[in-house]
């Protein structure tokens, strides 16, 4: 049994999800992975600090995160501010020797992505950056399927993420809605997590043509406020796509999609199959395989149960939900395996950068209106 000591940076709902994902990581898989022992919590807002460390058990709290990165008591610095944070967080906690796990995005430019995959590699830690979707027992099972041959040659990724959050015009601007803090706009927010799903199934993107929309280019300061600021980044972003395997695709995101609340579906054809998934009915995957007799043909509905990858631990038979905090704690349980057992990873800096350098590329063609290369 090795204990992990934890530093948590922000003390908001991402960080409540992270320490609650390590607490049930624990329970469903055994000590044998590692120990959370939750050391110290670092927020700007100290209440919030103080509320953090007295319901999850922080031994100690500080509004200073510096004072964090830099303590010898702890094994994990825990980044779950908002995305602006990350890359100065990441790079101090990198230079003190910790082991890093980054909320997405790993940052909101390109070039801080790329320095901070670089350092992670040179210090020879752990650094993970939480893109929960790749741990879904269901984009494992399609990946399987994907690299197994059974679809055959892959020709099309067709891919959507849509909510309605921010359908409300009267709704006042926040952090989102400004580009020096979000990065970007939906592309940021939703794209970047079905980016997430398409490169860990599809593999590298190596080219994209763009076009983004501002819908509502100015929101109200705050709740009962009349003046208004300007919306900075893109409501909706649709592209087209080239994959270094040879296939084509389409993705898009809205914050604005009028009726969605979480519509994270995508569909892949290959030459023999074709699978679709969508994030709204998460227990199932809709399978297609070609036959030589047309009466057979036809989508046919797999449930997920305990043959599929990380399945097991919630549930011990087909069909019974899991949902999104279960992904968040089949997250916690690869990094603590890292951490402990040396086991390899997906979702490492290097994933992160490949997400934010092709967010990069699509931004540039969305601007230009033209291919542009994911360099």
């Amino acid at each position: 049994m090795k204990e992990i000591r934890i530093g948590l940076v922000g003390a908001g709902w991402m960080g409540k999800a992270h320490s609650s994902a390590m607490l049930d990581e624990q329970m469903l898989f055994g000590p044998d992975f590692g120990v959370p022992v939750f050391e110290m919590v670092a927020d700007a807002n100290e209440e919030s600090a103080k509320i953090a460390q007295h319901k999850i058990g922080f031994k100690r709290m500080t509004t200073d995160w510096h004072t964090l990165v830099s303590d010898p008591d702890i094994d994990l610095v825990d980044i779950a501010t908002p995305n602006a944070f990350h890359y100065e967080v990441a790079k101090a906690a990198l230079e003190n020797g910790k082991n890093v796990y980054c909320e997405k995005p790993l940052s909101i430019s390109e070039a801080e992505s790329k320095e901070l995959a670089a350092l992670a590699a040179k210090k020879n830690v752990i650094n993970y950056v939480g893109f929960n979707n790749t741990m879904n027992p269901a984009n494992a099972y399609v990946r399987d399927l994907v690299q197994s041959g059974k679809l055959g040659k892959i020709m099309r990724f067709v891919g959507r993420y849509d909510q309605d959050q921010l359908l409300d015009e009267n709704l006042p601007i926040t952090w989102r809605h400004i580009n020096k803090l979000a990065g970007c706009g939906a592309l940021g927010d939703l794209g970047s997590h079905l980016l997430s799903v398409s490169q860990f199934i599809m593999g590298d993107i190596s080219a994209v043509n763009a076009m983004k929309e501002t819908i509502f280019p100015k929101r109200p300061k705050g709740r009962d406020s009349k003046e208004m600021a300007d919306v900075e980044n893109e409501d909706i972003i649709s592209l087209m796509t080239r994959y270094a395997n040879g296939a084509i695709g389409t993705i898009s995101a809205s914050r604005v999609a009028t009726g969605r609340k979480n519509y994270l579906a995508y569909e892949i054809q290959g030459t023999k199959g074709s699978v679709v998934y969508d994030l709204e009915t998460m227990g199932e995957v809709q399978v297609y395989f070609q036959s030589d007799d047309e009466a057979d043909r036809g989508f046919r509905r797999v449930f997920l149960n305990p043959k599929h990858k990380g399945y097991s631990a919630f549930q011990p038979a087909g069909g019974i939900s899991i949902a999104y905090n279960d992904m968040k704690i089949l997250e916690a349980h690869e990094l603590f395996s890292a951490l402990t057992q040396g086991t390899p990873y997906a979702c490492n800096f290097e994933f992160g950068y490949k997400i934010d350098r092709t967010i990069a590329a699509i931004l540039k063609s969305a601007d230009n209106g033209v291919w542009t290369p994911v360099e």
